[in-house]
């Protein structure tokens, strides 16, 4: 086959051949001949921000003069297409690359460059009118481009994403509640039958623990929000204008509708990762309360018939190749696996953070961003499916729940105080041997009067707050 036609562009190491249709330049391309690892390159949540922060870049540069307002408006209107998802296919360098993220601040200089050329009328390669350096990487460095562009993309993935599929979900939760409000169920610790609770009062836990996410989303974001940008190589800022900062972040605040501001302290925000730790921790949490959420209704439906079979489940897909009619709680169980995919994001963006900050810069930064931003990606998109396909559709099975109350020996708790704990814990006892309900026995044993005994046997008395039925330990 013949070869695929080519361009020499040329960088500070020489001249590189380079896809003749490719945007990118030398740079970029030795980094694609350096870092065939993996086959993952930056999304579109990344290469929007990254967009975002170079169209910043250049509207500050051109407000302090720097900037000549032909040059300005061509990166304006390039940096405009890579934020729109126009430029995504000249972004082909490994996420495994150079640690700064180094080969992808310079893919974008080089791309940004390259396309204003193409609207100015100008060869692709001629560095005219825009160069990458000089024009398009004005007052800034890989050093403070890419974390600035990280906390820009994971606010974002954040604030537009999850956080409304959370709310969304709480939402569903929360209407579960009220329907399931008068279904008693019997409770369970240690996965034991404890004493009764209303099938609604665990669903609000459910949606409680969902807008619990949405708060911790705003305390991940407020840990995101200090940029970086305007410390350039090592914190100084050298080569960068005293007010350059402020103005691109005001920029980027306007842009994404997020308060970003400059970091307190240029050697602290570019020399550790402790900011994306964070939000990375509050991910990690949200996570663990799904995992709890879809596990519990993933048990309480179990069955149908020889489980729990407390609720069911809307049927999505046959769920044996081999049992006929078996349906399985397939959505809890991808949201489960999502989870089990943040955990392990997380624990990479920790390792990443401790062991790759070292000095003025953190030396893994590429990993860290993949596995925030691709966390955040999933785990919304599992939230909205099991929203949508899982708990939206979710019914009550009265019947069994009110069945397994009766039948349930921890019953006798609300006899205790009346009777005693040792009477109480011999009722169970022969409960467990004979197969009689405590309601059975105790009618047989005449332990308290007719009308006593139902109201201390109340099932609802015992959901109320207060009451005498309180499980422990």
């Amino acid at each position: 086959m013949p070869e695929a036609a080519a361009r020499l562009e040329k960088d500070s190491m020489g001249e590189m051949p380079v896809p003749a249709e490719a945007l990118y330049g030398a740079s970029t391309q030795r980094a694609v001949l350096n870092f065939p690892i993996s086959g993952h390159c930056f999304g579109r949540s990344f290469l929007r921000a990254l967009g975002l922060v170079k169209a910043a870049a250049g509207k500050a540069n051109r407000e302090l003069g720097k900037l000549p307002a032909e040059q300005a408006d061509l990166i304006a209107r390039a940096a405009e297409e890579l934020i729109n998802g126009k430029l995504d296919a000249h972004f082909p360098i490994d996420i495994f690359q150079t640690g700064s993220g180094t080969s992808t601040n310079m893919n974008a200089n080089e791309v940004l460059a390259n396309r204003s050329s193409q609207l100015a009328g100008e060869p692709i390669g001629s560095k005219k009118p825009v160069h990458p350096n000089d024009h398009v990487n004005m007052g800034q460095s890989s050093n403070d481009v890419i974390p600035t562009t990280i906390h820009v993309a994971a606010a974002e993935t954040l604030q537009k994403d999850l956080l409304p599929a959370l709310q969304e979900l709480s939402e569903a939760l929360s209407a579960k509640s009220k329907e399931f409000w008068e279904v008693i169920k019997i409770g369970r610790t240690h996965l034991m039958d404890a004493t009764p609770v209303r099938l609604g009062q665990e669903f609000a836990g459910y949606a409680r623990q969902a807008e619990r996410g949405g708060e911790r989303i705003h305390i991940a974001l407020r840990a995101l929000e200090e940029l970086p940008l305007g410390g350039t190589a090592v914190g100084t800022g050298l080569n960068c204008h005293p007010d350059f900062a402020r103005l691109a972040i005001r920029h980027l605040s306007a842009q994404t509708g997020i308060t970003f501001r400059e970091a307190a302290d240029h050697f602290e925000s570019q020399s550790a990762k402790d900011g994306l730790v964070e939000a990375s921790g509050e991910l990690k949490t949200i996570a663990v309360s799904l995992f709890k959420v879809a596990n519990d209704i993933r048990w309480l439906s179990s069955g149908p018939r020889c489980g729990f079979g407390e609720i069911g489940l809307p049927a999505t897909q046959p769920g044996s190749s081999i049992m006929p009619g078996k349906v399985n709680p397939v959505m809890c169980e991808a949201l489960m696996q999502v989870c089990a995919q943040v955990f392990g994001g997380d624990a990479t963006i920790t390792w990443a953070a401790a062991a790759g900050s070292s000095f003025e810069l953190n030396v893994m930064m590429p990993v860290m961003a993949h596995h925030f931003l691709e966390n955040v990606r999933v785990l919304s998109h599992a939230v909205r499916a099991f929203t949508d396909k899982c708990v939206r559709g979710i019914t009550a099975n009265e019947a069994r729940c009110n069945e397994l109350v009766e039948y349930s020996m921890a019953m006798v708790t609300s006899l205790a105080p009346i009777i005693g704990y040792d009477r109480a814990a011999e009722i169970a006892k022969e409960s467990g041997k004979t197969g009689k309900t405590v309601r059975q026995l105790c009618e047989e044993q005449q332990v308290l009067p007719s009308e006593e005994l139902k109201a201390a046997l109340d099932p609802v008395e015992m959901t109320k707050p207060g009451g005498e039925g309180a499980a422990g330990g």
